[in-house]
């Protein structure tokens, strides 16, 4: 490994389950879905918990909110089965307004708790003052508030209450992937790109047809790729790691 490399993520067998938690429908699909993918195509149980709907997302239509939200729901649905996802679950936060309150401390937990998962994927709370789109504001509260779910409440029998009588017992993620900031690790992705992308392109809504987004993301993940020192033709996704135990 060269000085200026980064390990390159080589799948164990004791990750069996992991969850993606971020704020909008189509912040996976951007940020991980080739590292979804390697994962589900090793057999992981992947489940994902979208904080908002996307009710207030990014296009020009006139859709209500309500509307919007279905279209959204309905892509990222369509999406996530691109990369072998069919556990969705749907917080319905307001798009643009989440905090880290109390309440959604709980919700994650809950989520935590009732998929029990070797590893977390969520967004990074450091604001990158170099790519500011990098730093919405849900997506900081996203991340903030899942690393606080994590350690300590879905670990703390003590914490919410509440959720052990629905059945819920406590459960202590190991470890959790943090994307969006400096990367620690890489995951490989030149085999699960084309999963990437077509996952990417449910989102027309968002995405429109598409046009020059498969170059879009090829350029990112090429240049994931070379700052962690990977062959010339690779493409990647990189993480923060975070030991959490």
């Amino acid at each position: 490994m060269s000085k200026n490399s980064l390990p390159v993520y080589k799948y164990n067998k004791a990750l069996q389950r992991a969850l993606v938690v971020v704020a909008h429908p189509d912040d996976v699909d951007f940020g991980t879905a080739g590292t979804v993918a390697y994962l589900t195509n090793h057999g992981v149980d992947v489940a994902y918990c979208l904080v908002t709907s996307g009710d207030a997302g990014g296009d020009a239509s006139t859709h209500s909110r309500e509307e919007r939200s279905d279209i959204r729901e309905a892509e990222q649905t369509l999406a996530a089965k691109e990369v072998g996802v069919t556990k969705l679950t749907f917080l319905r936060w307001p798009d643009g307004q989440v905090e880290t309150t109390l309440a959604l401390r709980r919700e994650i937990a809950r989520v935590v708790r009732a998929h029990r998962p070797d590893l977390v994927i969520t967004q990074s709370p450091e604001r990158n003052y170099e790519r500011i789109r990098a730093s919405h504001p849900d997506h900081l509260a996203t991340g903030e508030t899942t690393l606080r779910a994590v350690y300590p409440d879905a670990r703390n029998p003590h914490a919410f209450p509440e959720l052990l009588g629905e059945g819920l017992q406590p459960h202590a993620v190991p470890e959790v992937w943090l994307g969006g900031v400096a990367a620690t690790m890489v995951v490989d992705i030149t085999k699960t790109f084309d999963q990437k992308f077509a996952a990417l392109s449910k989102h027309v809504s968002q995405v429109g047809e598409a046009q020059g987004l498969e170059k879009m993301l090829k350029s990112w993940s090429r240049q994931t790729a070379q700052r962690a020192g990977m062959k010339k033709g690779k493409l990647a996704e990189g993480f923060r790691v975070i030991a959490t135990g």
